[in-house]
């Protein structure tokens, strides 16, 4: 059972200014994607939710944004800390969930399973919050679309094998299609379904 300090700690200091400036990082991950960006506010949720996670929970999650976890993440304090925190409840259904969320090294669910929103309705989607072990050293990615002038490389260290074929199916079915947030330590990259996503080239 979670304990109280569990549950009660390790919120944003200044709420409001915290979510502010979580807000701003994020927004500006998606509209330049690739871009690693630090967050200035910090967050300590229980484990195994990472500091970053945690934040971007805060800063996103409401009583209106249904939030599906992990069978781990399930099962431990992090419900809980969500619910208290930020008013959102869990969903065991992936489908309903606006906001998933991916501890380190845990298997991977198809980016299909969720919420692809619809033609009239791309933004009833789910956003994955996705822990990596790092932003850098890992395979090079190149990425282009809007928000990248020309392309720019990612190198994300911890993503699946199977990840670039999961995000082409993704693109796909744009204007349909999850969005996600990769993040590691206090750092976190985006990528929109807008993304466009290849092996790097020799």
């Amino acid at each position: 059972m979670a304990s109280q300090s569990q549950i009660y700690a390790g919120a944003f200091a200044d709420p409001v200014f915290a979510a502010q400036s979580g807000f701003r990082h994020l927004m500006d991950g998606f509209a330049r994607p690739g871009t690693i960006k630090r967050l200035e506010a910090a967050s300590t949720p229980p484990a195994p939710l990472a500091s970053a996670a945690g934040a971007v929970a805060l800063t996103l999650c409401d009583h209106d944004t249904p939030v599906w976890l992990t069978p781990t993440l399930a099962k431990s304090a992090a419900p809980q800390w969500i619910a208290f925190h930020t008013g959102a409840q869990v969903t065991c259904s992936k489908t309903d969930a606006r906001f998933a969320f991916i501890e380190k090294g845990a298997a991977f669910p198809g980016f299909d399973q969720f919420s692809l929103g619809t033609q009239e309705y791309p933004d009833r989607s789910t956003t994955l919050v996705i822990e990596v072990e790092a932003l850098t050293g890992g395979p090079v990615l190149t990425a282009k679309g809007p928000g990248i002038k020309d392309e720019t490389d990612i190198a994300v260290k911890g993503l699946p094998d199977v990840f670039l074929e999961f995000w082409n199916a993704n693109r796909a079915v744009f204007p349909r299609g999850v969005d996600l947030v990769l993040t590691a330590g206090d750092k976190l990259v985006c990528l929109p379904r807008t993304t466009r996503l290849s092996q790097k080239e020799a």
